[in-house]
């Protein structure tokens, strides 16, 4: 049935199954999915880059089940502890290399942390992450206004949040004036 699938298709669907019946993670990892692939494709990168990319938005938020089984919640620091591991079982389960295994669980392990970021996939991931929580989250106009100035370092991140939440930055930027 899915022999026409590639690897990313094929975790999308493996996705779905995981988060069957909680459709607000599966809208999440979706939202940060499209959004990752289009700063991916407005930022040039490889084709390497981009299936690393893609499928670390789809996962990202793995841990949050195991997170919530064990603790009864679901915090960013538990999501980092515990989605690496699920993240692999997923990825091998759709014949992912391992390189790329190894890559992709490190951004799940680490898609909380803003400080030390290293390289495009886990920038873009991260500020892909940001544009759907700030809107999920409805997000004050100081907030998005601080989350541009610190998390957004790509052009095109920046751009889209600029577009997503343009009353809100205009907003505060004439009450910075004022």
């Amino acid at each position: 049935m899915y022999e026409n699938l590639n690897k990313l298709d094929l975790l999308y669907i493996n996705m779905l199954e995981y988060f069957s019946g909680d459709p607000k993670r599966i809208q999440h990892f979706i939202k940060v999915h499209s959004l990752a692939k289009l700063i991916g494709h407005m930022e040039s990168l490889t084709d390497e880059q981009m299936v690393i990319l893609e499928a670390a938005a789809y996962v990202h938020d793995v841990g949050i089940k195991p997170a919530e089984e064990r603790y009864g919640k679901c915090n960013g620091k538990l999501q980092e502890e515990l989605g690496p591991e699920q993240a692999e079982l997923l990825l091998r389960k759709c014949n992912f290399e391992e390189q790329q295994i190894g890559r992709i669980s490190y951004l799940v392990g680490h898609h909380h942390t803003y400080n030390d970021i290293d390289g495009m996939d886990y920038r873009i991931l991260v500020e892909a992450d940001f544009l759907v929580n700030l809107y999920e989250e409805g997000s004050l106009a100081t907030s998005i206004q601080n989350a541009y100035q610190s998390i957004f370092r790509t052009e095109s991140g920046k751009k889209i949040c600029r577009t997503m939440f343009r009353k809100a930055i205009i907003d505060e930027i004439q009450k910075s004036k004022m």
